[in-house]
């Protein structure tokens, strides 16, 4: 039997408004395998990125739950959520996030040193390596181009070996070209590393390379089918 390494179970989210109250997601349940590939589709302000967030315990949510890795998260507290996220989380951003003051290795390094891992410097320059940036790992962020700060934002993620990682429009901020490559390279180190992977993404060829896609409209899904990429 299959592993549910993330369920959501009717899961809302509401914000202030001025005056009103303003209905961002509204009764959301899904499950997610161990190992598979998932997309989150919908037009902007349907509530993607919000729901990533609550899956990832970045957020809480006003009602439901979101079961991570084994463990409801909505109970625990900060602390004990960041903990959760070091160890068996990756993020991968649209603007890359990487700290502009640290070199593209120690970028890749700092996870694994949070965790006092004793091999980060070697584990940072074989993914480094693995995402074409061997010649790269003294070069700060500003030194490098998008692809090449994604590409290390890649490597990055998948520094602690996370048993999910969730992507927020990766190529958001890539000509099409670099974003390609970039794809390629996440769904490789992804399959390698058994890994499963949540997309949030707006490019529904990109979305049909996943397994599954969940589609929301208004805080709501509509429609949550399997792909051909089964």
């Amino acid at each position: 039997m299959t592993t549910k390494i993330l369920n959501v179970h009717k899961l809302g989210k509401t914000y202030d408004s001025g005056a009103k109250k303003l209905t961002v997601l509204d009764d959301i349940s899904f499950d997610i395998k161990q190992g598979a590939t998932f997309s989150i589709v919908g037009p902007s302000g349907s509530g993607k990125t919000t729901l990533l967030g609550l899956c990832a315990g970045l957020d809480r949510p006003d009602t439901g739950t979101v079961t991570l890795c084994g463990t409801e998260i909505n109970s625990l507290n900060e602390d004990e959520r960041a903990a959760l996220r070091n160890s068996k989380v990756g993020f991968i951003f649209q603007n890359f996030q990487l700290l502009p003051t640290l070199t593209a290795l120690e970028n890749v390094v700092v996870p694994l040193e949070l965790q006092g891992a004793k091999n980060a410097t070697k584990v940072g320059k074989e993914l480094l390596q693995k995402v074409g940036l061997a010649n790269r790992f003294d070069h700060y962020p500003s030194q490098l181009s998008g692809g090449e700060q994604q590409r290390v934002a890649l490597a990055r993620a998948f520094s602690n070996r996370p048993a999910i990682l969730f992507a927020d429009e990766p190529t958001g901020n890539l000509d099409e070209e670099t974003g390609e490559k970039v794809i390629q390279l996440l769904f490789e180190l992804n399959e390698a590393a058994g890994t499963t992977l949540v997309i949030v993404t707006h490019d529904l060829d990109l979305a049909r390379r996943t397994q599954r896609i969940l589609r929301l409209k208004g805080g709501k899904i509509i429609e949550n089918q399997l792909t051909e990429a089964l």
